[in-house]
């Protein structure tokens, strides 16, 4: 059990029959009334935000949960599955808890994120950015850079996002996880 004082981004509590991560929090402290928590918790399981108050001092269920290294290995029927870096131990997951699945390539390094008391992969976070190849992309015209114009290419994962003109097949370029954009090329 923790109080209100206890929050901070990032813990998870247990609250009608779901796991919520507090994204942000503030404390409020009115002229006239009691203080009171107003927060935003993203749901575990489905991903809404909510937002949610608190009087000043309730008692709130905290959920264990930890953070693991892991390595993608393959994808099959079963789901995607990962193999810890350290024990070496497989589980698949579901593509529904992979936050960013598109870019996800064998090898790739990942964190997921269990309920510890139950051992359930709760999400599957990438980094914030990951360099891939482009296996198509049609090709771009010399000096036609006047405006942001932007093309679609197919990276080695079978991803497609959005590039500038001057982009080439063959080339790696940097994609953010968080939106799925092009943030730049890689230089080798």
């Amino acid at each position: 059990m923790a109080s209100t004082s206890d929050f901070r981004n990032g813990l998870t509590l247990e609250m009608n029959d779901d796991l919520l991560t507090i994204v942000e929090f503030q404390h409020v402290k009115p002229g006239k009334g009691p203080a009171f928590v107003r927060t935003k918790l993203k749901s575990l399981r489905t991903g809404k935000v909510i937002s949610h108050t608190f009087s000043a001092g309730v008692k709130v269920d905290v959920a264990r949960v930890e953070r693991r290294p892991y390595q993608f290995l393959y994808k099959d029927d079963m789901g995607y599955h990962f193999m810890h870096s350290e024990t070496f131990e497989q589980v698949p997951i579901p593509e529904n808890v992979i936050s960013a699945a598109d870019f996800l390539k064998e090898g790739q390094e990942v964190e997921i994120l269990f309920h510890a008391d139950t051992e359930t992969p709760l999400s599957c976070d990438l980094p914030a950015y990951v360099d891939l190849l482009i296996t198509y992309t049609e090709p771009g015209e010399k000096g036609n850079t006047a405006t942001n114009a932007l093309k679609e290419a197919t990276l080695e994962t079978g991803a497609i996002v959005k590039v500038p003109l001057f982009i080439n097949e063959g080339e790696k370029i940097r994609v953010d996880t968080r939106t799925g954009d092009y943030s730049e090329r890689v230089k080798e």
